[in-house]
């Protein structure tokens, strides 16, 4: 009777296992198929975005910042690139990747208030933080956050899309 009694539950732990395994296998596939990896070559450069002034290029690298969900994109701005106060309605997370980008608190454009941040160097602005920022040469900053992402301007006559 033992005997008749182990082949039944050593199928059942059998089948169990195989579907556990399966299960993980699945599990390691959506893993893979949600990965990223980007090198600086594979990225398409494009002119904007619009909410900020003329001059910049942007690549998006992960999610669509005008969207619910993760972002990232990269900015390569040119030497006194300049972006007057403004907010966002989302966490703003920048860090420096080349170059250098100065940002500062507040409703006024002052440069004398401004903190250099060099490569490397973080921020992270939170939701309805007025700050500006500024270039004093060419540099590439990486922003990351949940979006929908948005730009305010403190001054509406600041909107480059309008």
């Amino acid at each position: 009777m033992t005997r008749y009694f182990l082949f039944p539950v050593a199928g059942l732990v059998l089948i169990f296992s195989l579907g556990q395994l399966h299960a993980q296998q699945k599990m390691v596939e959506h893993q893979q198929a949600d990965h990223i990896m980007v090198v600086p070559a594979d990225l398409t450069w494009k002119d904007g975005p619009a909410s900020l002034p003329k001059g910049a290029k942007s690549a998006v690298i992960e999610g669509d910042p005008s969207k619910d969900g993760p972002f990232t994109l990269r900015l390569k701005l040119p030497a006194n690139y300049k972006v007057p106060p403004h907010w966002h309605p989302a966490i703003e997370h920048v860090t420096v990747i080349s170059g250098s980008f100065y940002m500062g608190l507040g409703e006024m454009f002052d440069e004398s208030k401004a903190t250099k941040l060099p490569a490397g160097g973080f921020a992270v602005m939170a939701i309805g933080t007025r700050h500006f920022a500024f270039t004093k040469e060419e540099s590439t900053v990486q922003l990351h956050g949940v979006g929908p992402w948005a730009i305010n301007y403190v001054n509406p006559k600041d909107d480059p899309r309008k």
